[in-house]
């Protein structure tokens, strides 16, 4: 600021001849922090691995749909701002009272919600991971719920094993239910099945899915060409009556016109029986 004002009063040239004017140093511009969205590597080991992968993250999208929520698949779970080398990408995550639908990466500070379950699908490669550090992790991100689930019945002591965060630590589900979800979970094969609390119904996978959309189809189709013959026999029915009315209609009105007839010649006979009457009373029997 003093050497502002001087500048002003001495009128002198604000050059850098000048010694007077300190030059103000350049403000060095900050690196944007990229946070990538791939890391080049295979999603999974086996094709089970993806399979179940997939399965479960398509059951779980197709359940939670219409809901303020999201499901996630093998995508970077940032969890520290300003740190993009601090991430996990969890197999399955289901993120609660977010917008729905997909993401790149997915950053707790900007969505301001922690997963509230997460899946893994374990394979030779990622057991230790699964069972240690990423447990410990996952708990101390205060994620509800985590789910280690062996396809192949190899590398953890149950197929499927369910974490539950009591305080700071997790313990061990034994009834293998999902309390965030809603759902029972069961092994099936190499899936995990997933069954509604309020109902019982299975959540189908898109295989079961489709096979029941084009039952239901048939189902459908049947039900309405049934409903078509139907409608075919009772028109046929209809039409029947109509033409047995029709023909008792043109029975009544030809015993009607029989009758009428029958009484137009008996009026005639009458008028000529009368008009013979009164012939007979002035003229006599008529010659033969």
């Amino acid at each position: 600021m003093t050497a502002i004002l001087a500048t002003q009063t001495s009128n002198k040239p604000t050059t850098e001849s000048n010694p007077e004017i300190p030059e103000i140093p350049e403000i060095p511009e900050i690196p944007e922090i990229i946070y990538p969205s791939s890391d080049g590597k295979p999603v999974a080991e086996t094709y089970d691995h993806l399979y179940a992968i997939l399965i479960t993250l398509e059951v779980l999208r197709q359940y939670l749909t219409g809901q303020q929520a999201t499901v996630l698949g093998n995508q970077f779970l940032y969890y520290s701002q300003g740190f993009p080398k601090l991430r996990i990408a969890p197999d399955v995550m289901v993120i609660f009272n977010v917008q729905p639908g997909g993401r790149d990466n997915y950053k707790i500070w900007e969505e301001g919600q922690v997963p509230a379950v997460i899946f893994e699908i374990t394979s030779p490669g990622t057991k230790d991971q699964d069972l240690i550090s990423k447990k410990d992790l996952y708990a101390q991100l205060e994620v509800k719920e985590y789910w280690l689930f062996d396809p192949k019945g190899q590398w953890i002591t149950e197929k499927l094993q369910g974490y539950r965060l009591r305080g700071e630590t997790y313990e061990l589900i034994t009834d293998n239910l999902s309390e965030p979800l809603q759902l029972r979970l069961a092994v099936e094969d190499k899936l995990i099945g997933f069954y509604r609390l309020d109902t019982g119904e299975k959540l189908l996978i898109p295989s079961e899915l489709a096979t029941a959309l084009e039952e239901e189809t048939l189902a459908r189709q049947s039900a309405e060409a049934q409903a078509e013959n139907e409608r075919q026999r009772a028109e046929t029915e209809r039409q029947r009556a109509e033409n047995e009315r029709q023909r008792a209609e043109t029975e009544r009105q030809r015993a009607e016109n029989e009758r009428q007839r029958a009484a137009t010649e008996r009026q005639q006979r009458e008028e000529i029986e009368a008009q013979l009457a009164r012939y007979r009373q002035q003229f006599g029997e008529l010659p033969e």
